[in-house]
């Protein structure tokens, strides 16, 4: 039997699928992501499991697998290599992505005790894709911890320092329509999963986008003016998850924005800053840019969905670091992927309380995370029974519904705590 000469990498995301194609010696010889398709059945997964209830489960089956055809199709366009060329495949997602994958009940992932009945990583057979190998998938932790934290924990090996001593506390944080987070204290593992919604992705945003060409990734305060500035360059067309953030911690730098998240009464602000409060269609706004094609308008329901959002990260944050009696300070690294892209200003994160103000200058940004970590388990030869050994060590906290989760939501809703 021939060596595998190529692999295949997915990181399976509620919002989007995303690929990558690398030679047997790590090098990456292309890379394509999509939106998945499942979102015709509602932006978060909790709504496509009810739907699979429901007897959709099929459907959202096939969506999932034509949304990562897609991927392999552009992959090998892109990099002239032969589907018959793959020797290895592996894919992270979460719970609720992987029962719907594997064609699996809903039921375990919605209902306590939220234990999926088939944690374990399983090879999936090859007529899944097409592929002359089968699909690895990334054991779960349990039903609010998936595959996806577990690659991304995996893959991060080489961005937590060297220097940090073994029992140093260290928190991943993968920020996306789930917000799964992970601690190691002490040379224990401890994760739990909160849901934070679209918002962090540019979705349920009037304005939002996917961060691509034309999408505003950030904005500050020049003086009497918001200064916005686009992926690409050009005129913008949108906001991106970094968009929205940092325009939210503009509007709060600014004075458009109180710390309960309301946009004041232009007739309150003392600078010309007040002409980017309007009333627009959906009531009190800020406008951003207008020319002939975009009305770029933040909406006061926008900034409710992100302090939604940043409110359930937040909580997760601080009830994890609880449970494992870890004050913010003692945490010696923070290790962030997900939407955001390649990085935030610790300002921004600052202004807008998304985390503990004692470790916001301990952040180090790692994109694609969860893809890096499924590219790792497929150059090693081991790979496979670390994954699972790392799964195993993890131990799941739910959150759901624990009065000490939801004083902390509330808690975290204010962009003036800290």
């Amino acid at each position: 039997m021939s060596a595998p000469q190529f692999f295949l990498a997915f990181d399976l995301g509620t919002t989007t699928l995303a690929g990558r194609l690398l030679a047997v010696d790590g090098t990456v010889l292309a890379e394509a992501q999509t939106t998945n398709p499942q979102k015709e059945f509602g932006g978060d997964i909790i709504r496509r499991l009810e739907a699979a209830l429901r007897g959709e489960g099929p459907r959202l089956r096939q969506l999932l697998v034509a949304g990562m055809e897609e991927i392999v199709a552009r992959l090998l366009a892109t990099s002239g290599v032969s589907r018959e060329a793959i020797g290895a495949a592996a894919a992270a997602g979460n719970p609720g992505i992987c029962h719907l994958l594997r064609g699996l009940s809903a039921e375990p992932i919605l209902f306590p005790p939220h234990r999926p009945r088939e944690p374990q990583g399983v090879f999936l057979p090859q007529d899944l894709l097409d592929l002359p190998a089968p699909l690895y998938l990334f054991p779960l932790v349990s039903g609010y911890v998936g595959g996806d934290l577990i690659a991304f924990v995996y893959g991060s090996g080489e961005v937590c320092a060297s220097s940090l001593a073994p029992a140093a506390s260290r928190l991943f944080i993968d920020i996306g329509t789930n917000g799964e987070m992970a601690l190691l204290h002490d040379n224990r593992w401890w994760a739990t999963s909160v849901a934070a919604g679209p918002a962090f992705e540019g979705g349920e945003i009037a304005c939002g986008m996917a961060a691509r060409a034309g999408a505003v990734e950030a904005v500050e305060v020049a003086g009497d003016n918001l200064r916005l500035r686009v992926i690409g360059g050009g005129a913008p067309r949108g906001l991106c998850g970094s968009g929205l953030l940092s325009v939210v911690a503009a509007g709060l730098d600014g004075g458009l924005i109180d710390a309960g998240g309301a946009i004041v009464d232009p007739a309150t602000i003392a600078t010309n800053l007040a002409r980017y409060i309007v009333d627009g269609p959906a009531g009190r706004a800020l406008r951003l840019y207008r020319d002939a094609a975009v009305d770029l308008l933040l909406t006061q329901e926008d900034i409710r969905n992100f302090q939604l959002a940043k409110g359930a990260l937040r909580a997760g944050i601080d009830c994890l670091l609880a449970r494992a009696e870890v004050l913010p300070d003692d945490v010696r690294q923070v290790v962030v992927t997900g939407a955001f892209g390649l990085s935030l200003p610790a300002a921004e994160l600052k202004k807008v309380a998304m985390l503990p103000a004692g470790m916001i200058d301990k952040v180090r940004f790692f994109p694609g995370g969860a893809l890096a970590g499924v590219t790792r388990l497929l150059l090693c030869a081991d790979g496979v029974r670390q994954v699972q050994a790392l799964a195993d060590a993890i131990r799941p906290y739910p959150l759901s519904g624990t009065p000490a989760f939801e004083q902390a939501f509330l808690r975290g809703l204010d962009f003036g705590i800290d």
